[in-house]
C-alpha cells in the first residue's frame, strides 16, 4: 500500500489541529503509523487520498449500518439540503422521526433530539438527576459514554488506548458522584447500591459494551441489574449509542428482553450525520424544559439535515426487518472464518459477536469486562492491524474497539478478509508481547 499523501496531510493537520485529529483514535497513536486520510466511501468500502481501497469493518463506527452513500439516505439530505440547512426552529421532519423511533424501540413514549452521543448521554443523566432529586450515578469500567466530565472515569476506547482512565479537567467533586463497578459483576453494584442507598440517580451501562471491544453482558448480570434497580428506586439508562437500530429495530432492549427507564441513541439515528437522542416513558421525559425544571437545549438539535437522513435511514430498516438477518448471517460466517484460521495456530484469542459488532481478543481468557480486554496482546494486536490494512481490510485502530459491519458487506468480501487474516498467521504467531 502506498500512504504518502495521506503520511503528508497528517504532518499538515498536526500544526492546526492537536494531535492532526479531531477524535484520538484517529491518530492511530495506540497501533503505530500514520492515519488513513479518506477521500470517499461506497457501499461496503474506503478510498483513501493515496488511491487505495478497503473493504471497511468500522462503518462510521456504527451508523451507516446499510454501508456508505446509500442512495435514499444521499438522496434525503440533497433534497433537504435544498431548501435550506438549518432554521433554530421546528420542523415538521422532527416529529416524523420521533414517530418513527419509538414505534419502533419498546418502552419509550417521548424522545428529546441533540447532537451527538455524548450530548445524549450527558442529558440523561440530568434528567434522571432530576427526576429522582439523587445525586450520584454508577457506571461501568471500561463503558464509554461520551467525554462528558461524569463519564471520564475509567472509560473505555480513547481513553485507555492513550493512558488516561480518568482525564486531567475533571474535578473531584465530580469524579465523587461517580461510582464505579466492574462490568458483568452483579454483586458489586449491589454491594455499591446498599453503601449509597438513597444517593444514586442512575446506573447507566452500554448494554452490550463495544469500547473496550465487544462484551457481551452475562444473563443474570444484566437481568439482575433491571431487578436491582427497581427494588432501590433507581433509574436504568441503556446507552444504545452503538446497539440502537444495530442489534435490531427495537435495540438491545429488543434482544436482550429488557426495559431500560431512559435510552440513549446515537450513530445509526443520524444515518451518519451528527445526531443524538434520549428516550423515556412520559412521566420522565416530562421533567424536561419546556414542560419541566431540567434544563436542555441546542440551536442545532433537530437540524433538518441530520432528521432528514435519520428518517431515510430508520425507514430503510423499517421497510426490510431482513437487514438484521442478513447482517446476523454474515457476522457470524466472519466469526466462524476467523476461528477456522486461527484454530490451526498457536495464536491465543477470543472473538466476542452479538449481531454485526464483533471483535477479536488476543487473549487465552474469555474477555467479559474491562480487566481481562485489557490483558490482551497489544503487540499482536497491533501487527494484525497493520497487516490487515496492508492487504485492505480496514479495521478498528484500536483493540479496545468493536468492529461493525454493513449490510453492503459482501461474502466475497469475507472470504477476501479471512485470506488476509489466513496470510498474516505466520507473522502473528512470531509477534511476542
Amino acid at each position: 500500500m502506498r500512504y504518502q499523501r495521506s503520511s503528508s496531510l497528517f504532518q499538515e493537520a498536526q500544526k492546526f489541529i492537536p494531535g492532526g485529529v479531531n477524535s484520538p483514535v484517529r491518530a492511530f497513536k495506540s497501533v503505530g503509523g500514520t492515519p488513513v486520510f479518506i477521500d470517499r466511501a461506497q457501499g461496503a468500502y474506503l478510498y483513501d487520498v493515496d488511491g487505495n481501497s478497503y473493504i471497511d469493518y468500522i462503518s462510521s463506527w456504527g451508523p451507516l449500518i446499510l454501508g456508505h452513500a446509500h442512495t435514499e439516505v444521499i438522496n434525503a439530505i440533497v433534497d433537504r439540503a435544498q431548501k435550506g440547512t438549518s432554521f433554530g426552529t421546528p420542523t415538521e421532519i422532527e416529529t416524523e422521526l420521533a414517530k418513527l423511533a419509538i414505534e419502533m424501540v419498546p418502552n419509550i413514549d417521548q424522545i428529546r433530539f441533540v447532537n451527538s452521543g455524548t450530548e445524549a448521554c450527558m442529558s440523561a443523566i440530568r434528567l434522571a438527576r432530576g427526576f429522582t432529586g439523587k445525586d450520584r450515578i454508577i457506571k461501568f469500567s471500561g463503558c464509554y459514554h461520551g467525554h462528558s466530565d461524569s463519564f471520564l472515569i475509567q472509560a473505555g476506547s480513547g481513553a485507555v488506548t492513550f493512558g488516561y482512565p480518568s482525564s486531567p479537567g475533571v474535578t473531584q467533586g465530580t469524579a465523587k458522584d461517580t461510582l464505579l463497578a466492574p462490568y458483568n459483576n452483579l454483586a458489586y453494584v449491589a454491594e455499591l447500591l446498599e453503601a449509597h442507598q438513597g444517593h444514586v440517580a442512575a446506573v447507566i451501562i452500554e448494554p452490550v459494551a463495544g469500547n473496550m471491544g465487544c462484551v457481551l453482558p452475562d444473563h443474570d448480570f444484566i437481568h439482575g441489574l433491571r431487578k436491582l434497580c427497581t427494588q432501590h428506586e433507581v433509574l436504568l439508562v441503556f446507552d444504545e449509542v452503538m446497539t440502537g437500530f444495530r442489534l435490531a429495530a427495537g435495540g438491545a432492549q429488543e434482544v436482550l428482553g429488557i426495559q431500560a427507564d431512559i435510552v440513549c441513541f446515537g450513530k445509526v439515528i443520524g444515518g451518519g450525520l451528527p445526531v443524538g437522542a434520549f428516550a423515556a416513558r412520559s412521566e420522565i421525559m416530562a421533567y424536561l424544559a419546556p414542560l419541566g425544571p431540567v434544563y436542555q437545549a441546542g440551536t442545532l438539535s433537530g437540524n433538518p439535515l441530520a432528521m432528514s437522513a435519520g428518517l431515510a435511514m430508520l425507514q430503510a430498516l423499517n421497510r426490510d426487518r431482513g437487514v438484521y438477518d442478513r447482517l446476523e448471517k454474515k457476522s457470524a460466517d466472519l466469526a466462524a472464518g476467523m476461528s477456522s484460521v486461527l484454530d490451526k495456530t498457536s495464536i491465543d484469542y477470543q472473538i466476542n459477536r452479538l449481531g454485526s459488532m464483533i471483535s477479536l481478543h488476543f487473549t487465552p481468557e474469555p474477555v467479559v469486562d474491562f480487566t481481562t480486554a485489557a490483558r490482551g496482546n497489544n503487540a499482536r494486536f497491533n501487527a494484525y492491524f497493520h497487516g490487515m490494512l496492508d492487504r485492505g481490510i480496514y479495521l478498528p485502530p484500536s483493540a479496545f474497539e468493536s468492529y461493525f459491519l454493513n449490510d453492503a458487506l459482501s461474502q466475497a468480501d469475507i472470504e477476501k478478509t479471512l485470506n488476509a487474516l489466513d496470510e498474516l498467521v505466520p507473522a502473528l504467531e512470531a509477534t511476542n508481547v
